[in-house]
């Protein structure tokens, strides 16, 4: 995630300790695991550490019967010039997939696949940023494969979010907005550790109309779902430009946008797997999932 708190709303009630989830908790462990491994180098754009996750993405995009967007291929290449100061040609490439729904119009749901790479000698494995709302994607991915959503749905897996925010910025110039009929973006980044098991949906500032639907989202015990983080007055405790979601913003499609807030491994070596919270993020990933499913039945509504 790129960054450099105001409490607006809270909604939590309780599932239970004993909740089932709506996907595959094992699938979805073993998925963070593996994209935060060593051998993915970081996964820094353009690199080969970048590719490898990019194989296992859309491996599992295959085995799961999701179809390519908007082409043959769920690949999208683009070129990249620059991280951070430092000039690094080279190509990376989005990777888009679809779902039908049974309205025309779209809902992009997203999160970067890509993180820092390898520096002095040291892999950031980005476990936090972003392997967790990557494989969160592919858990949302495998759920409405078995269960047809109201809206067309778009899973955008971008790179090169930590160089600028590049990947988001080419898929929405390469697309014509309107005629692919996109009503929002839900963009995850950094949703799996929080001490005091705290998400945040930003968005909610500029897009008050979703409120509703949120409003009715159900979370697990002590587990909060707070609204905020999208004040511009509040400098950089506003996220909104921090991810992906900015790009959309910009080009006035709606968007969400979950998140935690910054910990000590931020940006650091020691961002890895064994520093997930497990059951934070599993309730997590089901308050975001329950959170689309309802944007899903009701956005007409909201509108």
């Amino acid at each position: 995630m790129l960054r450099s708190v105001g409490l607006i709303f809270l909604v939590f009630l309780s599932l239970g300790s004993s909740a089932q989830y709506s996907f595959s908790d094992k699938s979805l462990i073993t998925d963070i695991q593996i994209l935060s491994s060593d051998q993915l180098e970081g996964r820094k754009a353009g690199s080969e550490g970048g590719k490898k996750a990019r194989e296992i993405i859309v491996d599992k995009l295959k085995k799961i019967g999701l179809k390519p967007y908007p082409e043959t291929s769920y690949d999208q290449p683009f070129s990249i010039t620059q991280s951070f100061g430092q000039i690094n040609s080279g190509q990376a490439s989005n990777i888009l997939a679809v779902i039908d729904g049974r309205r025309k119009e779209t809902i992009v749901l997203s999160a970067h696949y890509d993180h820092v790479g390898v520096m002095n000698k040291s892999i950031y494995n980005g476990a936090d940023d972003n392997a967790s709302g990557t494989a969160a994607l592919l858990a949302f991915a495998e759920y409405f494969s078995k269960n047809k959503p109201e809206h067309r749905l778009v899973f955008a897996f971008f790179d090169a979010e930590e160089m600028g925010l590049k990947g988001s910025a080419h898929f929405v110039k390469s697309i014509d907005l309107k005629s692919e009929k996109i009503v929002l973006n839900i963009n995850m980044d950094m949703i799996s550790r929080s001490e005091k098991n705290e998400l945040y949906v930003c968005g909610l500032y500029f897009y008050p109309n979703l409120r509703k639907p949120l409003e009715q989202v159900v979370t697990p015990n002590n587990f909060k779902l707070l609204f905020g983080h999208d004040d511009p007055s509040t400098g950089p405790d506003d996220w909104t430009r921090q991810s992906d979601q900015l790009n959309f913003h910009i080009n006035n499609i709606p968007f969400l946008y979950f998140g935690v807030e910054d910990h000590e491994d931020y940006h650091k070596p020691t961002d890895v797997f064994e520093k997930i919270d497990q059951q934070f993020y599993l309730n997590s990933v089901e308050t975001i999932l329950q959170s689309i499913i309802l944007l899903d039945q009701n956005l007409d509504k909201a509108n």
